[in-house]
């Protein structure tokens, strides 16, 4: 099952690459404004909703149904990018890699 998993997001990954190159470069600065999801569903604090479902589906498939220390739940293709919001769509990460992510993100 993991083989499959990353099979999905390698296969994802390959389709969305001209569109992640085109939303992070070209025209305008490289703020805000370029970066956010007009279109995404927002939960009350104005982020990005998620399925708490799905996150337990990860977590389950991965064998760490309570979540695995020094590590977080990332999305490979990130949902402000147009990722699925979906097991196959996530990965572990650790909490420092996590860190570096989010920054450049």
């Amino acid at each position: 099952m993991p083989e499959t998993r990353i099979l999905a997001c390698m296969i994802a990954a390959a389709l969305l690459i001209p569109t992640l190159a085109h939303t992070r470069g070209g025209g305008g600065g490289h703020g805000h404004a370029s970066s956010y999801c007009a279109s995404c569903a927002r939960d009350s604090n104005g982020r990005i909703a998620r399925s708490p479902e799905a996150r337990q589906e990860f977590l389950n498939e991965t064998g760490y149904p309570h979540g695995r220390p020094g590590y977080v739940v990332d999305h490979v293709i990130p949902l402000k990018r147009g990722g699925a919001d979906a097991p196959w769509n996530m990965q572990w990460q650790t909490i420092e890699a996590g860190k570096l992510k989010d920054a450049t993100e």
